[in-house]
């Protein structure tokens, strides 16, 4: 019987572990074929998601639970919990029910057919409908732009083969933008189309820092098209300004009593120009902080207990 590693990543959802656990138990009853194992990462939450977690530990032997001695980000989290299973596939599936574990059944079927990646997309969510499309153009830009083709719409829920996993483990990232480096190691995705509910109980840790910093961890680890940008802009704004000097030299000697040049000219241009150097200094600045990150090289997490380990 093959083993099957289920890996949910919390973080206060006191109001969640129990029903998921119970979920993904009730779904692996109905698989008989498989072994499983249910690997909770909680990101040191602040209300009794642990408790509940030990608790569960203690009531069923296939739940494992990894108590992270602090917050240390969702983005190194619930990674470095894949990193963990050992199971023949690897299934991602959030606490908050936004993922549908329904969904299990089908991604083994794709497995079992031969697909090492089987992920889902979000084809329709109940969110804002304003929020989806500004999330859909983030995702139809960095796939013009990135260096590798990334699937739009997907979360990081799916399924993956024990060595996809492996390959996660010789990448060794220490800060990993997660859909990139699936799409990176380059397997042809099966892809399976769902509907995102909003969140069953409690509240999302996402906030506007999170999502820009994983928006920016996408841009800058697998794409250097905003280098280049500020490198062209550089080039054409300095043409700009030689042929806009040029214009009023010309009409300066041109109209030399009548031509007056003004200071808001001048104080236009030089707030823009700063702008632009500010923007292109953040974008380097980014990048500067990626390679940082790489070079200090810590552990993703911190562990603070392990349970039926």
């Amino acid at each position: 019987m093959r083993l099957i590693s289920v890996i949910t990543p919390c973080f206060n959802e006191e109001g969640n572990v129990r029903e998921m656990h119970e979920a993904v138990n009730a779904l692996f009853a109905g698989l008989p074929q498989y072994r499983y194992e249910h690997i909770f990462i909680d990101n040191g939450s602040k209300d009794r998601t642990a408790i509940i977690l030990r608790e569960i530990a203690g009531q069923d032997k296939n739940v494992k639970v990894i108590l992270n001695t602090r917050n240390f980000g969702h983005v190194r989290s619930g990674y470095y919990a894949l990193l963990q299973a050992r199971g023949d596939a690897v299934i991602s599936l959030s606490c908050d029910f936004q993922e549908p574990p329904e969904l299990i059944p089908e991604f083994l079927r794709r497995w079992e057919a031969g697909s090492k990646v089987v992920v889902g997309v979000k084809e329709s969510a109940d969110e804002s409908g304003l929020f989806y499309a500004m999330r859909d153009r983030y995702y139809r830009t960095l796939a013009r732009i990135a260096d590798t083709e990334l699937v739009r719409q997907f979360t990081g829920f799916g399924l993956y083969d024990q060595s996809v996993i492996e390959s996660l483990r010789k990448i060794d990232d220490p800060y990993p933008y997660f859909r990139g480096l699936i799409a990176e190691i380059g397997h042809e995705p099966s892809l399976v189309p769902f509907h995102q509910p909003l969140r069953k109980r409690g509240i999302s840790s996402q906030n506007f820092y999170t999502l820009y910093d994983m928006a920016f961890l996408g841009i800058v680890n697998h794409s250097k098209v905003p280098l280049r940008v500020a490198t062209m802009s550089g080039f054409a704004l300095a043409t700009i300004s030689l042929l806009t000097a040029l214009g009023y030299l010309a009409a300066k000697l041109l109209f030399w009593n009548r031509f007056s040049l003004g200071i808001a000219p001048i104080l236009i241009g030089f707030f823009f120009l700063t702008a632009v150097q500010l923007f292109f200094i953040g974008i380097v600045g980014e990048y500067i902080g990626a390679i940082y990150t790489q070079v200090r090289h810590h552990p993703h997490v911190f562990e603070k207990d392990r349970i039926n380990f």
